[in-house]
Order: structure tokens, then C-alpha cells, then sequence
């Protein structure tokens, strides 16, 4: 067992990262994937599935067509890397990721980069139309997100290859932050949109963001507020999104060469994704803290059980021991004595010293008197209860040898010591250090 720390492997666009949320989100992924000692491994040798935290947030943006889902994401990466246009251009489920270079990956490609998003091949037909964007930017925090683009949602006769609305709420389920992008164009009143956006909202409300998207082709601010106004009535109608404090900030992609009255939130936008990332690294740091105790805790249960199952074991193993030899014991001393009797004590003397011959000739005499002492029409059944009683010994021997239980090896038991007191010397102290390297960033050095 090495108790060296673990080493996570980064790449050369990494390298120069200084943030301390990606180093924390880094080092916390590296915990539990080390070849030699990470958390994954630890658990899987004692029956437990652990998943490595995630290095980056999840945000999924949904709207209906044409809401402007592709135009923020390529605008907050800075990079054209999603199709624009009135058209339904997102047929499927994009996500769109930093890395090494710029690459397309299809369906199976893109559940290898993201493994737990597995479970989406439960929907048929949604690998077909599942892809990933993986860009070189490194604008705003966009190496700290994924951004997850969905199809453009439509009523009326539009058939999806998949079944668009559960596949959507899973996805939603799975994601830190939900962006619905309302556009004041006519379609923002989407009825399936509504729905899945009712079904998200009794599931995990409170990752859900809603935005007027394209605010600034609404026309005049009256007609803005008019949108503004038909999109809550319509969500008041739901009750699942009735709810107070309702909020609908106006985004739009800012362009210099149309300067617009309008007022742009979207900066505040990339405020809500930073904050995310802040709770995704605090949220990672407990999860850290609550796997090691649950292998702390499973370690220390395996090896109580392991001692009670060793206490166990010898009493068994003694029961065992005690009605196997007394049933063997038994019936050869009764058949001894009939054979010693025939023998005439100096014919034993000479044979087995005397000694060993007195002891013989006691044994023997005490059989001898209880045999001489039971009836002759009775010593027939005697014999047979005898016979059934030693067999029975030597049953009960043997179901006592069945009921002993597997233990731990010395090796096992000292691998289980030597994990348990690495995640206590070296990833608990690891990731005290990390969350006081945290708090550092954002408090005041008096309140420390």
C-alpha cells in the first residue's frame, strides 16, 4: 500500500491555470481517480460504487426553436462553434466543453467523455443524436462548464427521433444550472416547453433560470413589457410554477453595430454561472469529506464483523471439534473394551507397559460393569441407541464445521488498515487544507 499522494495528469491548456476553483475541482477529481490509492478504487475493493466529482458545472439551456440557446452559448465561449438561424438548427442534445484542441465527437464518443450521463441510452434513438463540441476557448469561465444544448422545442405535427420530453427532464435532473430562454417572437409560449419546464420545476426548481432571450427585437418597451406579461400569465396558470419572487431578466448578444435601449442582463448571466461553480466547489468538498467517512465507517464495520466472525468461528470450531471426538471416541472405547477383556492382565502389562495397562483395565471396567448391568433382551437396542447417538455427534461435528464463516487475511486486514489511515492522514488533511485555501480566497484573514 503506497501512501503517496495522489497525482492527477494535467493538460498543457491547464497548465496555466491559477483559478481557485478549477485547482480545487482538480485536485478534488484526482482524489478519487489516482491508479494507486484514489476513492474510486478504495471503494470498489469494499463493494461500494463511488463516481469522481464532476471538474466542471453542467448548464443546460432549453427554449423553443430559435430562442437564441446556440447564439449565448457560441457568444459566452466566443467562438462560432453552434449553428445559428430562424431554422430548427439543434436536432439533438450538444455538449459543448473546453479542452486539448478543437474536436466533434458522436453519440458513443461523447457518453466515453461523459460517463454518467449513461444512462441516457435508456431512450431510444437519443445516441444517434448526441454530440459533443470540445473548443480551445478559455473565455469567461468556460473552463469551468459544459453547456449542454437541447433541441429546439415546437408543438404541432414536429415529431422528435426520441422521446425529446423525458429525455430533457433527465438531462435537467442531472445538470447544476437549467437556462430557459423565452424569445418575444411568438413561439415562447410553446406548450411543450411549458410542460417539460413544469415537469423540471417540481423536480428541481430551484436550478431553474428563466430569461427573455432576443429582448432587444421585442420593438418598443411597451411591447417588451406586453411579452413579458403573456409569459408569466401563462406560467401563473401552471401551479407548479406559481410560485413568488418570480423572476425574468432581458438578455440579448450585445452588438456594437446595433445599439440598443434595451437593458442587457446578461452579464448577470455569467454572474449566476460563477456563483454556481463557487457552491459546485463547496458542494464537492463536502462530498469529499462524506465518501471518506463512508469508507472510514465501512472499513471499520468490515473489521469489527471480521472479529465478532473470529469469535465465532473458534466457538464452532470448538463445538466441532468436541462432538466429533467424543462420537468417535465413544464407540472405540466400547468396541476397546470387549477386545481388552479377552486379554489377561500380564498379557497387557507385556504388551503396553503397566501403565498404560491400568489405565486400559479402569476405561475398560466401567464399560464392562454398565454392559454387565443392562438386560440381555436389552443390550441389542442398546447398542443400536448407542450407534444412532454417536452418529448423531458425529452429525452435529459436522454441521458445526459447515456454520463456520469466512475472515479476513492478515494481508486483507492490513490493506483495510492502511487505506483507513491514508484517508485519514492524507485525503482528510488534504482537503482541509483545500477548503482553508478556499475560505482564504473569499474572507477576510481576521475571520480565519
Amino acid at each position: 500500500m503506497s501512501s503517496r499522494k495522489p497525482r492527477s495528469v494535467a493538460n498543457p491548456l491547464e497548465s496555466a491555470i491559477t483559478t481557485p476553483s478549477e485547482r480545487i475541482l482538480k485536485e478534488c477529481h484526482g482524489l478519487y481517480i489516482d491508479n494507486e490509492n484514489g476513492l474510486v478504487k478504495i471503494a470498489s475493493s469494499l463493494g461500494l460504487r463511488l463516481l469522481p466529482p464532476r471538474k466542471k458545472i453542467i448548464v443546460m439551456i432549453m427554449g423553443n426553436h430559435s430562442a437564441g440557446k446556440s447564439s449565448f452559448i457560441n457568444w459566452y465561449v466566443e467562438e462560432h462553434i453552434q449553428k445559428t438561424g430562424v431554422a430548427i438548427e439543434t436536432q439533438g442534445f450538444t455538449f459543448i466543453t473546453s479542452g486539448r484542441k478543437r474536436e466533434s465527437l458522436t453519440g458513443n464518443a461523447t457518453l466515453h467523455l461523459y460517463p454518467h450521463f449513461r444512462p441516457l441510452l435508456e431512450f431510444k434513438g437519443v445516441t444517434d443524436y448526441l454530440s459533443a463540441e470540445i473548443s480551445t476557448s478559455k473565455q469567461k469561465k468556460f473552463n469551468l462548464v459544459t453547456f449542454v444544448d437541447t433541441p429546439g422545442l415546437v408543438d404541432g405535427d414536429m415529431i422528435y427521433p426520441f422521446d425529446v420530453n423525458c429525455a430533457i427532464t433527465w438531462l435537467g435532473e442531472q445538470a447544476d444550472l437549467i437556462f430557459v430562454f423565452f424569445d418575444p417572437m411568438g413561439q415562447a409560449l410553446c406548450k411543450r416547453t411549458l410542460n417539460i419546464v413544469e415537469r423540471l420545476s417540481e423536480k428541481c426548481g430551484d436550478k431553474l433560470m428563466f430569461y427573455l432571450s432576443k429582448a432587444d427585437e421585442a420593438g418598443k418597451e411597451t411591447d417588451r413589457q406586453r411579452v413579458m406579461m403573456q409569459i408569466v400569465q401563462e406560467l401563473c396558470r401552471r401551479p407548479g410554477l406559481n410560485k413568488c419572487g418570480f423572476e425574468m431578466p432581458t438578455i440579448y448578444i450585445p452588438n456594437p453595430q446595433k445599439p440598443s435601449r434595451c437593458v442587457n442582463q446578461i452579464d448577470g448571466v455569467c454572474q449566476t454561472i460563477e456563483k454556481t461553480i463557487n457552491q459546485a466547489v463547496q458542494k464537492t468538498l463536502d462530498q469529499l469529506e462524506k465518501d471518506c467517512d463512508l469508507i472510514c465507517s465501512t472499513i471499520h464495520g468490515r473489521l469489527e464483523q471480521d472479529r465478532a466472525d473470529v469469535t465465532y468461528s473458534r466457538s464452532v470450531r470448538l463445538h466441532s471439534f468436541l462432538c466429533g471426538a467424543v462420537g468417535v471416541f465413544l464407540p472405540v472405547l466400547f468396541i476397546l473394551s470387549f477386545i481388552v477383556s479377552t486379554f489377561s492382565k500380564e498379557q497387557l502389562g507385556e504388551m503396553l507397559g503397566e501403565g498404560a495397562a491400568l489405565t486400559f483395565t479402569i476405561f475398560t471396567g466401567v464399560v464392562l460393569y454398565f454392559w454387565e448391568w443392562i438386560p440381555e433382551d436389552g443390550q441389542v437396542v442398546f447398542v443400536i441407541v448407542f450407534g444412532a447417538f454417536c452418529y448423531l455427534l458425529l452429525l452435529l461435528a459436522k454441521h458445526f464445521a459447515g456454520k463456520r464463516v469466512k475472515t479476513l487475511s492478515k494481508k486483507e486486514k492490513r490493506v483495510m488498515t492502511d487505506y483507513r489511515d491514508y484517508i485519514q492522514d492524507i485525503v482528510k488533511t488534504k482537503k482541509g487544507k483545500l477548503y482553508e485555501w478556499y475560505l482564504q480566497q473569499c474572507a477576510a484573514e481576521y475571520d480565519l
